[in-house]
């Protein structure tokens, strides 16, 4: 027979455990750990390059997909951006929603 302190232990337990789950719209904590770093290697990447600036560039990473979004000074910069954040191990895809700057 379950003790009313085994049930409420249990359920707790349950509760944290579904906590740290990851869903459709949710990340688990090691998912978001691991696009934390996607992100930061793109960005380390993006400024390694002579050919794109990082600080026009914004990374965002949600379940291994990379988005770029910001500014580039030209059709062949934004493509750039593309080419250095799909290199980079652990990206599954890139969206890149780079706009190039009006002259």
């Amino acid at each position: 027979m379950m003790t009313r302190r085994s049930f409420v232990g249990g359920l707790a337990a349950a509760v944290v455990l579904a906590g740290c789950a990851e869903s459709r719209t949710k990340e688990s904590t090691g998912q978001y750990i691991d696009d934390a770093t996607i992100t930061s290697k793109v960005k380390a990447a993006l400024a390694a390059d002579p050919n794109t600036s990082a600080l026009d560039i914004n990374v965002e990473t949600y379940k291994g997909v990379v988005q770029l979004s910001g500014f580039a000074d030209s059709e062949a910069e934004k493509r750039q951006a593309s080419r250095v954040a799909s290199g980079i191990s652990g990206v599954k895809s890139v969206k890149n929603d780079v706009r190039v700057k009006m002259r």
